[in-house]
């Protein structure tokens, strides 16, 4: 049983996309529970990014438009704690921790602008 079939999706890269997004909706809604709701645009951000995956397994046209819409809030969400990580610790490895978060955060910031591209290039298989 493949991805595809599992999904009900007939591209992989529709597939790969839903992944991620659904991944990056959870991921953020453990950080917002994790800083005890004091980040409620993050809030706002994990539910965009769970409706997004709905609408890219669904192959609807909406899910185009929010995943474009979220190309930027989504790189900057990653972008600021990178560069406050870097300036603070005046590196970037200033120990084990610190290069696997900034590392995590620039491979979250290609991802997200991959994703969007791909979807923007494939938006015409959307109905």
């Amino acid at each position: 049983m493949t991805l595809k079939s599992m999904l009900g999706v007939e591209k992989l890269g529709v597939a790969v996309v839903f992944i991620f997004y659904l991944i990056a909706g959870i991921a953020q809604l453990i950080i917002l529970a994790m800083s005890n709701f004091g980040i409620i645009p993050i809030g706002v951000l994990a539910v965009l990014c769970l409706i997004a995956a709905y609408g890219l397994i669904k192959m609807r046209k909406w899910a185009v438009w929010l995943v474009m819409i979220l190309l930027l809030p989504e790189m900057t969400f990653a972008a600021v704690p990178l560069y406050a990580s870097i300036m603070q610790q005046q590196a970037f490895f200033p120990n084990l921790e610190g290069l696997l978060l900034n590392l995590m955060l620039v491979i979250y910031v290609i991802a997200t602008f991959v994703a969007s591209v791909y979807i923007l290039v494939k938006r015409q298989d959307f109905q």
